[in-house]
């Protein structure tokens, strides 16, 4: 495919940007205590510069909040912090602007921090009623802006971007959910974007007219009662008037109803609301939410639908993202998974205030470790085996053949990807797929040596010697110990996802994690002949190794689609009619067509052990160590090859 507009170069105010990708402001812990930035935030952006991206947008704090969250922006003191990564970013030929963001702290004086709003309306996610901001308060908050503004110019930035979204303070103000103020800051339309213009006029002043400025601005707040693109509308054309130089579109809460980022969304779900607001304004606008490749990104600007395409999770998976694309090598792209691994430490902070987190990705293991992760040349080169071609040999393949050795990778079935071809079978996983076939195309162009189809005894291996053998043979399918397990209308998820077995009519499956629930889906959705589905687990919580964040939405959609989820229910015996259970120590029967065991994968040791004298060095990574998540064996793979 020919990305005919996505690198384009593109004006906005008195900046060029290289092209139309923009990196989106994300949280990530990488700042330093003091709220500065350091070598480990630096290297971490100037990654996503060195990787093609045109714009990069970087959150920080314009009061004081005590959180570690943001580094900070809030005193003259963090200046010359700034401009060794603003000239770095700008020596690899980005464009960065600085987000000023205000969360839901605020620190006046020497006290603490509280949380606070224009309304005392609750705080869902702080589970805390705000105090309310006086007229002076949100007079000093608007100055503070302005002084924000101008220490990121003298920093180095090119360009600010004021943030009004996810249910922050400023989001809060604009909302009639959350700001019931009788006040010229409350009430009409008006007045709840007074504070909003207030900040810009205030941005101009001390930054200078001729700096950009920049709005991200909750277009839908996909929450009831909220404003909609209808207000939106109002707010962009005033903003416009107002200087702004650019729109980066935003979409929902932190407590929305509705998931904004969950895998279930078609990629640029949202790009709607990008058009919607493009059509009032004749300033470029950034569509955003959900784009996770250069091909929606082409297609939401071909469309017309956007000036510039933001992605975030996407450039945290690849840096390299936008370098691949323009190079035509979209096979090697690393695709985000949209697991929302990445936002779960992020967003326990806000439940455990204070706590330092880092956050990180679950298919790239350097993510915020770029400089103590780098690859670099092996002092010798060594014959390097790895058997089994799942994520965690795949990963260690690479790894060990960009550092320069000899690797020669073993797997059995015609396909590589191992587990992933599995897990990327139920609805919305796909993705997983992609993963299989990026990491099979990067280690091919490293150089490792594939051999398919080919079972590897311990024997054979010790024959053709090599120097290091990487065992990465993967899990079994965990059978539980329950009378009638094996009968004739009992299957594991496996073989009903891979459809080596089918069932049909009233299906239970026992075992609600990740695999269970995912199992039922696909049975609802797409086996033929299911008409009901029941899901047995015998913890109290559905789902537990699900991301925090996007767990409620993901059962939500399980209990539309008509799957029963039932907690605290032991299967003590499989019948030839349905499963005999325990519900909080109390006897019972669930009748049943057909039974699908989902209690999870299990590491076979006597298969790793067969293979413990056959080279001088050996290591056993991936499921077969410990069945666990991608995220584990991806990281264990890298950690190997990348040690040899």
């Amino acid at each position: 495919m020919t990305f005919t507009h996505l690198f384009e170069p593109v004006r906005i105010g008195d900046m060029t940007i290289r092209n139309r990708i923009v990196m989106l402001p994300m949280t990530t812990g990488y700042g330093e205590s003091d709220e500065t930035v350091g070598r480990r935030f630096i290297r971490f952006f100037a990654d996503r510069a060195r990787g093609g991206a045109g714009l990069i947008i970087i959150p920080f704090s314009p009061v004081r909040a005590g959180s570690p969250e943001e580094p900070g922006l809030f005193h003259d003191r963090f200046v010359p912090f700034l401009r060794p990564l603003t000239s770095r970013l700008r020596d690899e030929g980005a464009k960065s602007a600085a987000q000023l963001i205000t969360s839901y702290h605020i620190a006046f004086g020497d006290g603490g921090p509280e949380v606070v709003g224009p309304s005392p309306v609750m705080n869902q996610m702080m589970r805390v009623t705000p105090r309310v901001l006086t007229v002076d308060e949100i007079r000093f908050v608007v100055a503070e802006y302005g002084k924000a503004a101008r220490r990121a110019r003298e920093g180095g930035f090119d360009a600010v971007e004021i943030l009004v979204g996810g249910g922050y303070l400023l989001n809060r103000f604009l909302s009639p959910v959350s700001n019931q103020r009788d006040d010229g800051y409350g009430g009409t339309l008006e007045n709840r974007m007074r504070i909003i213009l207030e900040i810009i006029a205030s941005v101009s002043e001390e930054a200078g007219k001729d700096f950009p400025v920049g709005c991200r601005l909750n277009i839908d707040e996909q929450m009831t009662g909220g404003h909609t693109l209808v207000e939106s509308k109002i707010v962009a054309r005033a903003l416009e008037e107002a200087g702004v130089a650019m729109i980066n579109v935003y979409t929902g809460w932190h407590e929305s109803p509705v998931p904004t980022v969950a895998p279930s969304l078609p990629p640029g779900a949202f790009a709607h609301l990008a058009g919607g607001i493009r059509e009032e304004v004749g300033i470029p606008v950034i569509a955003a939410n959900r784009i996770n490749d250069p091909f929606i990104a082409e297609k939401i600007l071909a469309e017309g639908k956007a000036d510039l395409a933001g992605m975030g999770r996407a450039l945290l998976a690849d840096p390299e993202l936008p370098n691949k694309a323009r190079e035509g090598r979209t096979d090697e792209i690393v695709p985000c998974l949209a697991c929302s691994h990445c936002l779960g430490e992020i967003m326990g902070t806000y439940k455990n205030w204070g706590r330092i987190f880092s956050t990180s990705c679950a298919v790239n293991p350097r993510a915020g470790r770029e400089e103590e992760t780098e690859i670099r040349p092996a002092d010798s080169r060594k014959r390097v085996f790895v058997v089994g071609g799942g994520p965690g040999g795949l990963t260690a393949a690479l790894a060990a053949a960009e550092r320069g050795h000899d690797v020669t990778l073993f797997e059995r079935e015609k396909d590589l990807g191992g587990r992933l071809l599995t897990a990327a079978l139920p609805p919305f996983k796909e993705p997983i797929g992609t993963l299989a076939r990026s990491l099979a195309a990067r280690a091919e162009k490293a150089g490792v040596h594939f051999r398919l189809e080919c079972p590897s005894e311990p024997g054979r291996i010790r024959e053709e010697k090599p120097d290091v053998l990487i065992v990465a043979t993967g899990a079994e399918s965990l059978v539980p110990d329950i009378p009638g397990a094996g009968g004739s209308r009992v299957a594991v998820a496996e073989e009903v996802l891979t459809g080596r077995k089918a069932v049909s009519g009233t299906v239970i499956v026992i075992g609600g994690g990740m695999v269970g629930c995912e199992t039922a889906e696909f049975l609802l959705e797409r086996a033929k002949g299911v008409t009901r589905v029941i899901v047995l687990e015998m913890m109290d919580r559905m789902a537990q190794n699900v991301s925090p964040t996007y767990r409620p939405f993901f059962l939500a959609r399980l209990k539309k689609m008509g799957v029963e989820l039932e907690t605290g229910t032991t299967v003590t015996e499989i019948t030839g009619d349905g499963v005999k259970v325990l519900r909080k120590g109390s006897p019972g029967f669930v009748a049943a067509d057909s039974v699908v065991l989902a209690a999870g994968y299990r590491a076979d040791p006597s298969k790793t052990a067969a293979f413990r004298n056959a080279a001088p060095e050996v290591y056993a990574v991936g499921d077969c160590a410990g069945a666990r998540m991608i995220k584990d064996a991806i990281e264990e793979g890298f950690h190997t090859g990348r040690s040899l």
